[in-house]
């Protein structure tokens, strides 16, 4: 049987290396698109996943084991995303969102075609990406890393507020205004 998250996070405290590539294992893809969809550029995404690791590294000790190592592990990554942006101040810049090494003008790499889906389908699907990507970048980053954690990766209200630091009822009004805003805008660029 596999270890949890939450032994391995106590393993990575006590130096483990072992536990620590474990982790990154599970987790790093994850964490990747997180930052993408929150910074909206794969080399900032790539950079800020790293640090997120690296922080992991060096505050394992202080991970309190009674909370999900995902809650605490998604905060920092969160956080440290949301510091990117205020210190760059290049988050409104929209980037087009692409997998980890993919080219970001590559359409394949942003909507993979399906063997079902025609020509025209495919275009279509790829513009309604791109539009949808360029509404998230302009979005507050709370509101932002509240959709993408909510939409994306499946996250409930609880552990929204515990990544963003806030109450579970300001989670569901960041996801809810981000959602709001989101509509609008789709709705000014159709």
């Amino acid at each position: 049987m596999e270890p949890s998250d939450e032994e391995l996070c106590a393993r990575v405290a006590a130096n483990d290396r072992a536990a620590f590539e474990m982790l990154l294992d599970r987790h790093q893809e994850r964490a990747w698109r997180v930052a993408a969809a929150i910074l909206g550029n794969d080399a900032e995404a790539r950079d800020v996943s790293q640090e997120a690791f690296m922080r992991l590294l060096q505050f394992a000790h202080r991970f309190d084991r009674r909370a999900r190592f995902t809650t605490w592990f998604h905060r920092i990554l969160v956080n440290l995303c949301i510091d990117h942006q205020r210190r760059s101040r290049w988050w409104r810049k929209f980037v087009p969102l692409a997998g980890p090494g993919a080219d970001p003008d590559d359409e394949d790499a942003v909507d993979p075609p399906t063997e079902e889906d025609g020509p025209e389908e495919q275009t279509m699907r790829g513009e309604q990406h791109r539009r949808v990507r360029a509404a998230l970048a302009r979005l507050t980053p709370k509101q932002r890393a509240a959709v993408v954690m909510q939409v994306q990766e499946g996250l409930s209200s609880r552990e929204i507020a515990a990544v963003l630091g806030c109450t579970e009822s300001t989670a569901r009004v960041h996801v809810h205004r981000g959602l709001i805003e989101l509509r609008k805008l789709m709705a000014r660029e159709a």
